[in-house]
Formats: structure tokens, sequence, C-alpha cells
């Protein structure tokens, strides 16, 4: 038989015979990828289904359809049970993409070792000595927790039909292969169809599939984007290597909520689950200085509080420097804008630094006043009161704007033993339970800020 070479769009999926700069689908640009394709006859393409054959289906009218509750798998991973919209539903396939060593095999390995159900843990990167190793370095052992070193698809359902285990955990995706399809493991084929066939495999038997997924250097998940369309769930690792704390977001959640996420710290013997992040992400240090400021903010359905730190300083050479680490760039240059237009405060001599606590990644609008804040504070060289925090939006016309769950935030600042907290006054009309145990302020231009705090 003859092989012939095929060109499929890594975004789209799209075919094509030959090599085209744009996908004529999608409209992106650079994303044909090279496949040899060798033709199978009628009986190899067959494919061996270790499942029952299903009865055929029949329309129903959507009023006739009995709706049962959807019961879910208790996860003893408390952040993980929560980021997946509390619990495992079965039947569900869920991707786990995020940077090489960042803790996605951990997670996933301590998950079927801490679980009191039948795990299948299959791995196409590793031994079962080497995984034997990182069970022993994580000290938790389990008779549930069935382990398979196979890269073949098939030999992969027909282990994971005979055993009958409650949830089956794939590491890697680009390392399994079908029979079905003639092409290099990892390749778009491969993983499109490899995915497709574990998806029926889990609807059909209804045991939740775990697949870990490889990015690649724009940080999106590699293989096609039609991967991301066919799983129920898509959970992102993400962390900076330099730093201990790693975060579990959801991009996507068919039976749940994308608002959710989970903290997790690196440790030497695997990660352990930061229940309480706002203690660890601020700053231990007993002394004030300025450009330090405590902002609350909420990431998916948990507020915290974290350290804002700013260092404004004269710039030695002819082009001030504007850096800033966990967070927007763009925004920061917004944000000096507005302090130089509205304020009278001018940062166009300056060096300006910022830098979120902890290493972690902040999108939250709401900590627009806290990083105001520290700018004013290192520009003036004033210290805040390390016991105030800040939470509210800045608008292009220098107003504070109010902010969601406000309330929340403001009883994790009491709890934490914080004595005030400037928030906008759009947010003190609706604010039900006002705490005895923290001041609240109410803050609707930047001027007031520069009059309460640095006056």
């Amino acid at each position: 038989m003859k092989t012939k070479k095929v060109y499929i769009c890594s975004n789209c999926g799209h075919k094509n015979s030959k090599w085209e700069g744009k996908c004529s689908t999608c409209d992106e640009w650079n994303t044909y990828v090279e496949e040899i394709i060798v033709p199978q006859s009628k009986s190899e393409k067959k494919k061996a289904s270790w499942l029952k054959e299903s009865n055929e289906q029949t329309p129903t009218l959507i009023q006739n359809v009995i709706q049962n509750n959807i019961y879910r798998l208790p996860l003893t991973d408390k952040e993980l049970h929560r980021t997946l919209g509390g619990g495992l539903v079965p039947g569900s396939i869920i991707l786990v993409g995020g940077d090489p060593g960042i803790g996605k095999s951990t997670l996933l390995l301590q998950l079927a070792l801490k679980s009191q159900f039948e795990i299948l843990y299959v791995s196409g990167e590793e031994s079962a000595e080497q995984i034997k190793m990182r069970a022993d370095r994580i000290g938790i052992n389990n008779d549930k927790c069935h382990v398979l070193t196979e890269t073949n698809l098939s030999k992969i359902l027909k282990t994971a039909h005979a055993l009958k285990p409650s949830i089956l955990i794939i590491d890697s995706i680009q390392t399994i292969v079908s029979p079905a399809v003639e092409s290099a493991p990892g390749s778009i084929s491969q993983v499109r169809e490899c995915t497709v066939d574990l998806q029926q495999f889990a609807k059909e038997t209804n045991v939740p599939v775990f697949i870990i997924g490889h990015i690649n250097k724009e940080g999106s998940i590699a293989g096609p984007k039609t991967l991301e369309h066919i799983v129920d769930t898509v959970l992102q690792f993400e962390g900076d290597r330099n730093h201990i704390y790693r975060i579990l977001r959801t991009k996507k959640n068919r039976f749940g909520s994308t608002d959710e996420m989970g903290i997790y710290a690196m440790e030497s013997y695997g990660l352990r689950q930061v229940e309480n992040p706002s203690e660890l992400l601020l700053s231990q240090s007993d002394d004030t200085l300025s450009g330090s400021t405590v902002a609350v903010t909420v990431e998916g359905m948990r507020p915290m509080l974290i350290e804002t730190q700013a260092l404004v300083s004269q710039a030695i050479y002819g082009t001030p420097q504007r850096s800033a680490t966990g967070f927007d760039l763009r925004r920061l240059s917004m944000l000096l804008a507005v302090l130089e237009k509205r304020a009278g405060l001018f940062f166009g001599q300056n060096d300006v630094f910022l830098n979120m606590a902890g290493g972690l990644k902040v999108h939250d609008t709401a900590i627009d006043l806290s990083i105001v804040s520290s700018l004013i504070s290192s520009l003036q060289n004033i210290p805040v009161n390390s016991k105030i925090c800040f939470t509210g939006e800045v608008g292009l016309t220098g107003e504070i704007r109010a902010v969601n769950r406000i309330e929340q935030r403001i009883e994790e600042a009491a709890r934490l033993g914080f004595e005030e907290i400037y928030i906008s006054k759009y947010n003190m009309k609706g604010l039900k339970n006002k705490s005895s145990k923290i001041n609240v302020h109410g803050l609707g231009k930047i001027e007031d800020l520069i009059g309460d705090v640095f006056s």
C-alpha cells in the first residue's frame, strides 16, 4: 500500500493535500502539520470494541425526559473536589494541562493514592518502578491503585474493561497510540482519535477519565483545538517554578462553574493543599515599608488577601522602565496615566516595578486601588499602615468603581485581623451586614484616597 502525506491544521483539524500558510477553515496562520498516512483495508479499519453495544435511541420530547439527580464521586483532595464543581461526575472526561514539571502527574498520582475507589493509573511516560519511586516519595500506600505501563489504546481499554475501575487516569494522551490510526504518537490524528475512543469508553461505562495533556510554547494544550471541545472539563495547572504555589484553574466545565480554582504548594513530598492562602501571601515582616499595601481579591469563588509591592525610583537611563510581575503590564500603564492626569502625580522620569507577592498571577481588577496606593506610597516614600487593606476598581476618569462579592471580601479582611478597609462608596449602598470588627471607608475618586491615606 502506498503512503501519502496529509497536512492537518492543529487548530481546527482541517485536512489539506498541500501545505498552506493560512488555514482556509479557521483563518489561522502556520498551523498545518505534516502527517504520513498509511491506507488500511476495510478489515483493519474496523475497530475492536470492548464495550457493550448500546440500544438504538429514539427521539423523546423534552417534557417527557425524566431528570435524575446526577451523583458525584467525592474526592479526598478538597481543592480538586471544589474545582470540579463539588465532586467527580461519572462518565465525564477531564483534561489536565500545564507546563512540564509543574506537577500534573504528581497531582493525579496523589489522587490515585489517597482515593478510596479502585483506580487504574496508565502511564506511557514512566515505568512501574519510576511510578513506585514517586509514590514512595509521597509516602502513601494504597491497595486500590493499579498501575499499567502501556501505550496501545486497545490494550488499555481491554484492561480497563476487565478491571472495571472507578476512575481511569491516562498519563499522557500524547504518548497513547490507537491501532486504527497510522501516524506517530502525539500527532493530531492520534490525539484526536484516542480522545474520542476514551470519551466513548467513559460514556458507555460511566467511568470518569482523567487525561494529562502537554502544552505548546504558546501555553495552550498541544494537539487540535477540537480536543478541548471533546472533553467535558479542562483544567489548567499554573504556577511559577521559582515559587512553591500552584493554581488549578477551570477553563471549561460542563457540570459546574468555571469560576472555581484550587491552590497547592509544591513540597519535597508532593503537593500540599493550601486551605487558607491569605496568610501565606501576606508579608511576615513586622516593619512597615513604603510601596507595600494589601489587596482583597477574589480568585474563583474564594476571597483572599495578597500583598502588592511597588518600587518607584528615578530612572538612571534615558528611557524609564516599566515592569510588572503577576499583573497585566498594560493595565499598570493605564493606572500610571490616570494618576498623572487626575491626581497630578508624575511618573514619567521614574522606573516603576510592580510585584504580586507569592508568584501568583492576578486578573481581578479589584486590586487596582491597592496598586494605586502602593505606587503613591513608593513615590512619596510614605508607608501605609499594615492594618489597612484595599479593594476597588479604578476607572479612566479616576473614579473608584464598585466590585462584586464585597461582603465576602470585608469578612475575609476582618477575619485576618485588619482594622480598616477602603472600598468604593458605590459599594457602601448595597452593604447589608456591616462588621463591627473592621472600619469600612468609602472612596469616590483617587483624590479622596490621597486625602484620607496620604495626607
